[in-house]
């Protein structure tokens, strides 16, 4: 029963104490709100005034599938298409000599060593970029220590003023920001200003890093993940032209049986390429990716073995 202190009606609240369900923040109409008195943006929310009371959040596209990393995808397609490309070039073009064994002997060399290169390469390539962004939000930073508000003002409308952004709402854009700076670095510091100085998304130097420039933190874990994925990818990409000729001594069968698996690995590998990219929306999309894929495929492969084969007929 509600109880009455002091002329304030009590009521008792039951308290959510399950940490596996979190209590969520409570959520009215927009229309309930008292004249005058803002709301916060957590309790904004139209679904009362909405048909069925669905919120917009809930409401799904026609497709609405769940895209891979782009960094991991990148990675992946690197390492798969130069792993479909270079060994199979390299086996047409090695199977006008005749042997399967030489084919053979000849691609798992080149597996490897493509597949330690292109792994360092992904390596050297990841910490390149990773020591380009440090640099930039060393000197960014200083920038923005150094040069007065009404600079940093111009450099912020610069960036927000293309997308529709009014020159004053992008000036109260850069004093929150550079307010969301100066707490992490001035004052006394409690618990929470502890949190933001150590934070690296926050402020101006990070808006004028991610908007600006349009570079993003590359965490050190990165650079290894991008090696072992590129490599990885170089090898299970260029084992597959090879496996013919581990069952098949004339070569030239051997090529035959390895143009017809890696053409079905290379269309169904740009399929799902175009999928997880999101490049295609319908199968016209999921084709072209196919068969662009075959058609560079294709072409390494025909003109490997069109430059061995006219040498072989030279000498």
């Amino acid at each position: 029963m509600p109880s009455e202190t002091n002329g304030d009606l009590a009521v008792p609240i039951s308290v959510n104490r399950d940490s596996s369900n979190p209590p969520r923040p409570p959520v009215w109409p927009l229309e309930s709100a008292d004249p005058g008195v803002p709301l916060p943006l957590q309790a904004k929310c139209d679904r009362h005034g909405r048909q069925g009371g669905i919120c917009c959040k809930d409401i799904k596209n026609d497709d609405e599938r769940t895209l891979v990393d782009p960094d991991i995808v990148r990675d992946v397609v690197i390492g798969l298409s130069d792993g479909l490309t270079v060994p199979f070039a390299l086996t047409a073009g090695l199977s006008s000599l005749g042997e399967s064994r030489l084919v053979v002997l000849g691609g798992i060399a080149e597996l490897i060593a493509g597949a330690i290169s292109m792994g360092i390469g992904g390596f050297l390539a990841s910490q390149a970029e990773r020591d380009h962004h440090r640099f930039l939000k060393r000197h960014i930073s200083a920038r923005v220590q150094r040069n007065c508000d009404g600079e940093m003002e111009r450099e912020v409308y610069a960036i927000l003023g293309p997308v529709g952004v009014d020159e004053h709402t992008s000036q109260a854009v850069t004093r929150s920001l550079l307010a969301a700076e100066r707490e992490g670095t001035e004052g006394p510091v409690d618990e929470e200003r502890q949190q933001l100085r150590w934070k690296d998304d926050v402020g101006l130097t990070a808006f004028l890093l991610k908007f600006g420039e349009g570079l993003k933190e590359v965490p050190t874990k990165r650079l290894y993940l991008s090696a072992i994925t590129i490599g990885l990818g170089y090898l299970v990409g260029g084992i597959i032209p090879l496996i013919p000729y581990f069952f098949i001594s004339r070569a030239h069968i051997a090529l035959l049986y390895s143009c017809i698996l890696t053409g079905v690995v290379l269309l169904v590998f740009g399929a799902i390429k175009s999928r997880v990219t999101g490049a295609g929306n319908d199968a016209a999309g999921y084709t072209w990716g196919a068969v662009s894929t075959l058609m560079v495929g294709g072409a390494a492969a025909a003109a490997a073995y069109g430059m061995v084969a006219l040498f072989e007929r030279d000498s």
